[in-house]
């Protein structure tokens, strides 16, 4: 199976509701990825899916109001942690250097990372080209300093922000363009797959996951739609 991950984001409303969602979406492949807050219901009623948070800080205690550090996700059973995700970027303000710590923070406690990176719609509109270098730049930023060997522990979402449903003028993206960088990514950098975050629903699931070079995808909204997302589920085929 291709992964599947489901960032719940600040959904849904209580740890009940949590618990039936993840029991309806606990499938071999899938990542559930709750808010922070349901981590505990939502990992006693998994048997066959992972269990991912949504954001991790760098330090492993101490004055940090708010934070949650890699040694807590582990003893809560995470396996796989959000770093670099968009609207963390856009609206947080979060830069490439916090990033970068995220993630050496996470790896080091054997947590696996998901990290997305994706352009703008104002670099896309300068070709195929500049989203690649834009890319190119984010990833060397967001893994320097991490061990070839660490590496085959990160999972890199492309995410380009410009096809993300909640973006302001969202426009669909070309499976066929998304699985050429997605290829691209691979060739950059060992990790352990590239998937794809740009809008997956139950209707384009085929022509994203279909491709070879796409090995999965994180889903948003649809994942929070448990009919939807098995037809995403079932559209994820085997890696080759």
């Amino acid at each position: 199976m291709k992964l599947i991950a489901a960032n719940w984001k600040s959904n849904p409303d209580t740890a009940k509701t949590a618990e039936r969602l993840a029991l309806a979406e606990d499938y071999e492949g899938v990542i559930i990825i709750p808010p922070f807050q349901y981590l505990e219901r939502v990992r006693s009623v998994l048997k066959h899916a992972s269990l991912g948070a949504q954001n991790v800080f760098w330090e492993n205690g101490g004055p940090f109001t708010g934070e949650v550090s890699p040694s807590q996700l582990k003893n809560l059973s995470v396996s796989f942690v959000i770093a670099g995700h968009s609207e963390r970027r856009a609206y947080l303000g979060e830069t490439d250097d916090m990033i970068n710590k995220k993630i050496k923070a996470a790896l080091s406690e054997g947590l696996q990372v998901i990290l997305c990176v994706g352009e703008p719609i104002q670099i896309r509109k300068d070709g195929i080209r500049s989203a690649k270098d834009f890319i190119t730049n984010q990833i060397r930023y967001d893994l320097r300093g991490v061990k070839r060997s660490d590496a085959k522990k990160v999972i890199i979402t492309y995410e380009p922000i410009w096809a993300i449903s909640t973006s302001q003028n969202a426009e669909p993206d070309i499976p066929e363009e998304a699985a050429e960088i997605c290829a691209y990514i691979k060739n950059l950098v060992n990790v352990r797959g590239v998937i794809y975050g740009g809008s997956v629903n139950a209707k384009n699931a085929k022509e994203f996951l279909g491709r070879d070079d796409i090995d999965g995808a994180l889903v948003g909204g649809e994942s929070l739609k448990p009919k939807e997302f098995q037809k995403i589920v079932s559209a994820a085929t085997p890696l080759v």
